[in-house]
């Protein structure tokens, strides 16, 4: 089993006065954070406090772009031309870093957000559409990727650095994409059994489906999606085990893959 994995988050999802996720809890136990850009969560006041206080927890930033979908949180489908796909990347990481700027930090990665990733993770010419924007503004920025799918494909033939994510609080199916949220046992919400779960993983170095599949696979880091009632409780009982497995919590590295 590997010495090292990182933790991140997806976060800085509220919107004016209505706050969603525990994110100054999250930042005490992750070591990587997902921060929305405003399309599909987010505002510039939200995104400025989570970067500052990211910044102060000394974890690494990410920007976490999404569909122009406030209503629904980014998590329904849209069609876009790769051109748009492309423009909407860059315009959002550009916000993003000018916001870590701001803070005192840079944007060390970028992770797809909802409908987007998931679209992405099924149709490697959108993930490449959307990877190439993001290396036109930052050619050293680390990908993050779902692991096994279209989207770490893309990043390869492209070359750009990698980080490979699996989900704590997800199910699989044997393609390596995410079971859909509206199946039951989509989303799991016992921390008592999402940690043991991803200890598993990764002692075999796979991703092991609802089914029961084994996928080898790549895994750099582990997502918890800080909209999740239960993150945080999720989140530390993780940390907890995999320390207790004498696994170190540390950012990826975000090495090439070959």
């Amino acid at each position: 089993m590997q010495k090292s994995v990182d933790l991140n988050a997806d976060m800085g999802e509220g919107f004016g006065p209505w706050p969603m996720g525990a994110d100054e809890a999250l930042l005490q136990v992750i070591s990587s954070a997902n921060i929305a850009c405003g399309f599909h969560a987010g505002d510039p006041d939200v995104m400025a406090n989570v970067m500052a206080q990211a910044v102060e927890a000394k974890v690494g930033i990410g920007a976490h772009p999404g569909f122009p979908d406030l209503q629904g949180f980014g998590r329904r489908r849209m069609s876009l031309s790769a051109e748009s796909a492309g423009n909407l990347v860059r315009y959002q990481l550009g916000a993003a870093q000018g916001m870590a700027r701001a803070a005192g930090g840079t944007v060390r990665h970028l992770k797809l957000h909802g409908a987007l990733a998931n679209m992405a993770a099924e149709d490697k010419a959108l993930a490449t559409a959307c990877y190439q924007a993001a290396l036109s503004v930052d050619p050293d920025i680390i990908i993050m990727v779902l692991t096994g799918t279209a989207q770490q494909d893309a990043a390869q033939e492209l070359n750009a650095r990698l980080a490979c994510e699996i989900f704590a609080d997800r199910a699989y199916n044997d393609d390596c994409t995410l079971v859909d949220r509206s199946l039951p046992g989509a989303v799991i919400h016992d921390a008592d059994r999402a940690a043991p779960r991803i200890l598993e993983m990764l002692k075999a170095g796979a991703i092991i489906s609802e089914s029961g599949r084994h996928i080898p696979s790549r895994i750099d880091t582990i997502c918890l999606h800080g909209d999740t009632p239960e993150a945080v409780e999720i989140a530390r009982a993780l940390r907890r085990d995999l320390t207790a497995a004498r696994l170190a919590i540390a950012p990826f590295s975000g090495e090439r893959a070959g």
